[in-house]
């Protein structure tokens, strides 16, 4: 399989176990917030952003991280802990469980963004657009869409009206127009914006 357009680096700082992270659903209506952690020990071809990926794609590296890498983990944040903290809050809580919940404590620490806060006594730097740069970041970022997706999608089955299996909670016009019609559901996060004014 030919490798993306782009070589994303495998690691910042040699020599060293680093883990990438990365969050899916930060501009979403309802749903969790989910993120992801992931330490690689050699390169994955095909890796980046997860955005820039087919489905299809996504779903076939999700495994093969899984499988090669040195440790990963998944964290999810309730639309009620984002309605109580906030988003940037809950986006940076959920990367911090995952971290928690790596087999293998990571020496340095990849955000995708500009924001994060100590975390442990770990170094960290923050990498607007990491996952287009970076492989443990792209790793992270496939892990958490993925993973939120399904979230979504099973959601879905028991609240079809705001269509998430297709927008996954997303503000679309399909889904604004559900909850204008038929109000909002347990899974929406009361702090945000769900109209246009």
């Amino acid at each position: 399989m030919k490798p993306t357009e782009m070589d994303l680096l495998l690691f910042h700082t040699p020599n060293c176990i680093e883990a990438g992270c990365d969050e899916a659903g930060r501009g979403c209506l309802a749903g969790p917030v989910v993120a992801a952690a992931v330490i690689l020990k050699q390169p994955i071809i095909g890796l980046n952003d997860s955005k820039l990926l087919t489905k299809k794609r996504r779903n076939e590296l999700r495994i093969e991280i899984e499988k090669s890498a040195l440790a990963y983990a998944v964290a999810i944040v309730s639309p009620e802990q984002i309605d109580e903290i906030n988003i940037l809050k809950a986006s940076i809580k959920a990367m911090k469980i995952a971290l928690d919940k790596l087999a293998i404590t990571p020496q340095h620490i990849l955000i995708d963004g500009n924001m994060f806060s100590t975390y442990k006594a770990i170094k960290h730097t923050t990498i607007i657009k990491g996952d287009t740069k970076f492989q443990s970041i792209a790793a992270a970022s496939i892990l958490a869409k993925t993973y939120r997706d399904e979230i979504m999608e099973s959601l879905h089955l028991e609240n079809s009206a705001y269509k998430w299996d297709k927008n996954k909670g997303y503000p679309t016009k399909e889904h604004r127009e559900a909850i204008r019609l038929i109000g909002i559901s347990i899974h929406h996060r009361k702090s945000f914006q769900l109209l246009p004014k």
